[in-house]
Parts: structure tokens; sequence; C-alpha cells
């Protein structure tokens, strides 16, 4: 069945596009519950970040499994998806699986090689693991796209230098207002962004740090690992605005925490001092028309972009490294996929092997019952034995056959089954064939 990929991400759509598709966290298991329903869905898994919203898919077939993922797109958001067609790519076989893997290795995100992406990957599949969503497929895929992350991050710089958004959003306050020595800083949101934020203000030296969160708990927990600060509930975010030289926003609300009014409200309390607001939340925390308040200047997480190109620099030098590590990792899940037309034909073989071997223990145990029960699990280990190196050459050979020759290995798995009586049957056979069609065949099509 067709491996797919369909999303749109910081690439091809701006940051008021990617709201208004995103799926915030408390959704993702009704959502993926939802598409396992839709018939040409056979498994699926969603990747939802502040840069990206893609759906990972294997289907019966690309046409009707397309158009279905993009029917769930619209009747389980209930609103307009009219937008998406300008701003959707369609990945299909070899290329969305090479897609996932340049994803987790940070190639393709907004900041090369930031921290969090790796960990969003796994959230990605745990999500869709607790949903059911998954099949062997992307369980694959997804383990393999874990790994080439993981060896990208220790195998090379791509990693280095902890460039992360929430940084980058400290560097871009830093670079508007000079210094953060002694200035006073507004943190709102105590997620992990919030956190990072915080705690990077403090090591550049933010004289005040101020933590506001729907969750008391959750923002002196912040403040706690920051070292230093003040922990407010969102009741407070106006005072704490009003005393700000700068604000980082970054909530999980599905709504505007900042709008024009608490804004200018603050700034009549404060005497002829600007205040810089960096929004790194998708959807958005800080209304667009915050920027036309007097003495405020906002940034979104799109202005991110050209914060840290010299901190990046030894980053893009090992890119080269990880284009490798993800070309290696495509290679062994294409031959992983191509190998599952041996599944039926090895599957019937061993088990028939081992309903033998049991019934002949049982029958020479039933003539020998003066056995002892070391001598009789000494027989069964070596029938085991036995059987797995009988066995063992038959397996291997016929899954390289499926990788290299597709036809040559459907010829083989035939005269297995006609040899061994496995009743495989054909039309079985042929289709595991038709629904395993090689990554580059499935982009070809």
């Amino acid at each position: 069945m067709p491996l797919v990929c369909l999303g749109l991400s910081h690439n091809t759509a701006p940051v008021e596009v990617r709201e208004r598709h995103a799926f915030p966290p408390s959704r993702m298991a009704e959502a993926l519950v939802a598409l396992r329903d839709y018939e040409a869905v056979t498994e699926a898994a969603m990747l939802s970040t502040c840069g990206r919203l893609e759906i990972y898919a294997e289907v019966k077939e690309y046409e009707g499994g397309c158009r279905q993922i993009r029917a769930f797109l619209h009747n389980f958001r209930h609103g307009d998806v009219g937008d998406l067609s300008s701003y959707m790519y369609t990945l299909l076989g070899a290329e969305a699986a090479a897609h996932l893997f340049r994803v987790a290795t940070g190639l393709d995100s907004m900041l090369i090689g930031e921290a969090e992406i790796l960990g969003q990957v796994k959230e990605a599949y745990i999500q869709a693991q607790r949903a059911r969503s998954l099949g062997k497929t992307l369980h694959a895929l997804f383990r393999e796209a874990l790994s080439a992350g993981k060896a990208a991050r220790t195998q090379t710089a791509i990693g280095d230098d902890s460039v992360s958004v929430a940084t980058a959003a400290v560097d871009l306050a830093k670079g508007h207002v000079g210094t953060l020595d002694g200035k006073s800083v507004l943190v709102v949101g105590a997620g992990k962004m919030g956190a990072a934020a915080a705690k990077r203000f403090k090591a550049e030296g933010a004289r005040d740090l101020v933590v506001v969160n729907r969750s008391f708990q959750r923002a002196r927990a912040v403040i706690e690992r920051a070292g230093a600060g003040r922990a407010l509930e969102m009741p407070g975010l106006v005072p704490a605005l009003a005393g700000a030289d700068v604000v980082v926003t970054s909530t999980g609300a599905s709504h505007f925490v900042l709008t024009p009014t608490d804004v200018a409200e603050a700034m009549q309390q404060r005497t002829h001092r600007p205040l810089f607001v960096v929004d790194i939340a998708v959807p958005r925390d800080a209304d667009p028309d915050v920027a036309h308040v007097p003495g405020v200047r906002l940034a979104d997480i799109d202005a991110l972009r050209g914060v840290v190109e010299t901190t990046l620099e030894r980053r893009r030098d090992a890119v080269p490294f990880v284009e490798e590590i993800v070309a290696e990792h495509c290679e062994r899940f294409a031959q992983w996929y191509q190998s599952r037309i041996a599944i039926p034909v090895v599957s019937s073989l061993v088990q028939k092997a081992d309903a033998i071997r049991e019934a002949e223990i049982e029958r020479l145990f039933a003539r020998c019952p003066e056995l002892s029960e070391r001598e009789r699990m000494l027989i069964t280990g070596a029938s085991l034995t036995i059987i797995s190196k009988l066995l063992h050459n038959v397996v291997t050979k016929i899954r390289e056959r499926a990788v290299s020759n597709r036809d040559e290995a459907l010829s083989i798995a035939r005269l297995l089954d006609e040899l061994f009586d496995l009743r495989v049957r054909s039309q079985e056979l042929a289709a595991v064939l038709q629904a395993t069609p090689s990554l580059e065949a499935d982009v070809a099509e």
C-alpha cells in the first residue's frame, strides 16, 4: 500500500496560515481516531509543531487516500480549508520517507538542527501509538526517523551551540534592545519554550524576570528552574506588561492572549518606555494589531529566520554529513519496505515447520515417559535449533530477493508454497506484491 505525506510548513506557508490549521495537542488523539476511520487510510500519524502540520499515512491507493485525507482536514476542523491547496505539499513513497528523516535530523527546520524537533517527532509517534492509528509501515518509518535524528546529533555538529526557537527569540530581543543586562523581562507561558526562554533570559543578565501562566504552580516551577524571578497567574498580565522591557510569549492557547486593549492599558502606565514583544506561539498569542499600539514593536516566529546566521555556520558545515545519514536510513527503510513481499510465505513456512516439530516432540515424549524434565528441555532446545538453522538461509535469501528482484521473489515464494504445501494462495501472493510497490516506483506513479 502506498506511503504518502501531506503537509504545510514554514517553507510553504506564513504563520497566519499555519496557525489556522494547527491541531492543538489536546485534540491530537481525537483527530487520529477520526482519521483512521477513513476507508482509504490504513495507517496515519500527525506531526504538528509551530513550523509544520504534516500527516503521514499508508493508503490503499494514492488518489483516493489523498482525497480522503483532505476531506478529513475539512470535516474535522469544521471550517474552510480552501486555502490549503495553495500551501500544502504532497510527497509520495521514497520522497515521503526521506522528508520525515530530514525533519527528524533538523535539516528541514526553520533553524537548522533545532533542539526541539526530534522530541516532537517522538511525541507524534507516541500519540499515534496511543490512538492505535499505526501499523507496521509507520512503526518502521518513525523508528527509522528517530534513529536518523539521534545519529545526526551524536555523529555530527548539526545540534551544536544549542540554538532553539526559544533561544533564538531571546537573541532577537537582545539584538533589538542592545543588551538584556538590567532589563525587565516577561515570559508568558510555562511550557518547554517558555521555560527555555526564561532560563536563557536569566543567563543573559535580565534584572527582573516574570513568568505569567494560567497555572501558578507551573509558572513557579519555571522560575525555580531559572533560579530567580516572580511567578504570576494570568490576571496579573497587564501589570506585568507595564513593567517589562521585553516580552516573549509561548502558550498553547487557541485565542489571542495579548490583545491591543490590554497592551495599550499597560503602555499608559509607562513613561515613554518602548516594549518589544516576540510571539513564538502557533497559533499566535499576540493579536497582530498589538503592533499598532504606540511604542510597541511586535515580531512573530517567522521573524526568527535571520537571527542566528553566525551561530548556524558550524551547523551548515555538518549538513553534507547529515545528508549521508538520511540517505543511509532511506536505504534501510526501503529495503525493509521491499522485503514485505516475503512475509506471507516466510510466516507460513515457519509456522508449518514449527507445527511439525511440536507434533513430533509431543509424540516422542508420549513414547518415552521416563525422560527427565532436563532431558525434555534439551531435546526441545535441539529441535528448535535444527529448525532455525534449516530455515535461516531460505528466509534470508527470499528477503534479499524481495529487495533486489520482486518478480524473482514472487516466483520463489510460489515454488516454496508448492514444495512445502503451505497453502498460501497465488492470489494472496499477488495481492502482497501489488500492495508492496517499490518506494521509487511509488514516486514515478
